[in-house]
């Protein structure tokens, strides 16, 4: 599509108008933003598009977008899609050597496990290898209990982070300020990074990460503006 308007602007709703109508989503509701910067941030986007309209150049439109629409319709079967992933947290599968690894997934893994034992008073089974090891139910409630709590807006951006990620206790810990984006991406890339100290890195495996890393970082700004 091609751009049809001059002027972007915020109305007293924060929803963001080209040329005074409301900018749409999908589902045809108008885009009604939850903050002053995360308006203004979804405005620039709108003034920065040239001839044509490309999505992947608006991520923050696209996930406001999914705030507005499949997320506001069923909050809280989306929710259960991310608690899913406390399941088989990233966090709770370990490998048995060589021991540098088990040290450094250790250290950065155990603080963030301690913490959501404190915080949300629940248990992790911790394994070596990729084997699947159950979760105590009552940890899975209560996980699923502390994703459903956030509003459409935050389950929205903390949906990148748990994807990309695969730990929903590194997205939890994010979005309740334990800790920031740097910390977190770091975390879940210990592995891959061992891989490529070990044995180096081939350029489509660099460009798929980063690749992934802008789309993390693009949900950790998103959270940011909340």
């Amino acid at each position: 599509m091609k751009r049809f308007w001059t002027d972007v602007a915020i109305d007293a709703d924060r929803v963001v108008t080209l040329d005074g109508k409301p900018v749409r989503t999908p589902g045809r509701r108008p885009l009604t933003l939850p903050t002053d910067a995360l308006a203004q941030a979804v405005a620039e986007e709108w003034r920065s598009v040239g001839e044509t309209i490309d999505p992947r150049t608006m991520p923050l439109t696209g996930l406001a977008n999914a705030a507005t629409d499949p997320i506001a319709n069923d909050p809280a079967q989306f929710a259960a899609r991310l608690a899913a992933y406390g399941e088989s947290d990233l966090l709770c599968y370990r490998a048995d050597g060589p021991p540098p690894l088990v040290e450094r997934q250790a250290a950065r893994w155990d603080p963030l496990l301690d913490w959501a034992r404190a915080r949300y008073d629940v248990t992790f089974a911790v394994t070596t290898g990729v084997m699947h090891v159950a979760q105590a139910p009552a940890t899975i409630a209560r996980l699923h209990e502390a994703v459903a709590a956030h509003d459409d807006f935050h389950l929205a951006g903390l949906s990148p982070v748990v994807t990309l990620t695969g730990s929903l206790v590194i997205g939890l810990a994010l979005v309740e300020g334990e800790i920031d984006g740097d910390a977190a991406w770091a975390a879940a890339g210990i592995d891959e990074d061992w891989s490529i100290e070990m044995w180096g890195e081939d350029w489509q495996a660099a460009q798929l990460r980063e690749l992934k890393r802008q789309e993390f970082a693009r949900g950790v700004a998103f959270l940011g503006m909340l």
